[in-house]
């Protein structure tokens, strides 16, 4: 996927304002639009500034790209940085700028999730009921395995008198759910856009995800744990020692268990009405041969063990 440089391709600087978008959006559109435009790749170029006004004209949008940072260059290969739009409050802005399915990869992947897609909501009138707004926050395994209370920080995009993007920040405590699921929400009434003409305001809706943990991934309601086991552990079977998230416990490793040999453990999973488990997926480490005696013993092996890993190839 290739990042695109959404400033550069309407002949913008990040500090233009709301009102020079709009007018570059205006002046390129006429050069580029394929019915009158006889610039090479008119259609190319009027597609890509579709999308580049679709992102810069809407605060919200900006702002989370903006976040980005300016460390990248047009074309070359993208990966969003990890929790790049954590705590970023935003309400759905809906897209106007043609059919947002003709997009890039690079807009899908940024914007393509629930909350960035066109808002169910009309015009606001009087007693109106206000917007709900959207965030993503990032927590720990352990706070869905034993649940928790959490201070999270949100960053709201606006405009100012001037036209230029405005971020403002809140801080909420929060109670986390025992058992909550990665894409599961967490509602909080009344903390989204506020009402017009004495109508309620908006819900605040939360999006779980889960940071990145340096021992477990869960998938559902279920825990996985790659164990590095001895080749000798995996042949003869043993009784060694697992973290999980509840603590040390021993394990029996059956005979003859090979690579990727998955053992589970029925309800040390997520907290659920029906619990998930804790998978065990033997991960067979092979010691180095980096003296001579461990050669010796590798030597030893091929000399006395009739085995050809790949029989099943016929080779």
């Amino acid at each position: 996927m290739q990042y695109k440089d959404y400033y550069k391709i309407m002949g913008l600087s990040r500090t233009s304002t709301q009102d020079d978008v709009k007018r570059a959006y205006r002046k390129l559109a006429r050069k580029y639009h394929p019915d009158v435009s006889k610039e090479k790749d008119a259609e190319a170029k009027f597609k890509e500034l579709g999308e580049a006004y679709e992102v810069l004209k809407d605060p919200q949008k900006r702002a989370a790209y903006d976040k980005l940072g300016t460390n990248w260059k047009a074309g070359e290969e993208f990966r969003p940085p990890p929790n790049w739009d954590e705590g970023f409050e935003f309400k759905g802005g809906g897209f106007t700028g043609g059919d947002a399915s003709t997009f890039s990869d690079f807009f899908e992947q940024l914007f393509g999730r629930a909350g960035f897609r066109p808002s169910a909501q009309g015009q606001r009138g009087f007693d109106q009921r206000g917007q709900d707004s959207h965030a993503k926050i990032y927590i720990d395994l352990e706070d869905s395995i034993h649940g928790s209370t959490r201070n999270i920080s949100l960053s709201t995009p606006g405009m100012d008198a001037q036209g230029y993007i405005q971020v403002k920040h809140r801080s909420l405590n929060i109670k986390i759910p025992k058992g909550i699921k990665p894409g599961q929400h967490i509602r909080l009434s009344g903390q989204g856009d506020p009402g017009s003409g004495g109508g309620k305001a908006g819900d605040l809706l939360l999006e779980i995800a889960f940071n990145s943990h340096p021992l477990y991934r869960v998938s559902e309601t279920d825990i996985y744990l790659d164990l590095p086991v001895t080749p000798w552990e995996a042949a003869l079977g043993a009784k060694i020692k697992v973290p999980t998230p509840e603590g040390n416990i021993d394990l029996k490793i059956p005979p003859n268990s090979r690579q990727g040999t998955k053992l589970r453990l029925k309800g040390r999973g997520l907290p659920a009405k029906t619990p998930g488990d804790f998978f065990v997926v033997l991960q067979i480490a092979l010691p180095p041969a980096n003296t001579e005696h461990a050669k010796v013993i590798y030597q030893k092996m091929q000399q006395e063990l009739d085995f050809n890993p790949r029989l099943s190839l016929g080779v």
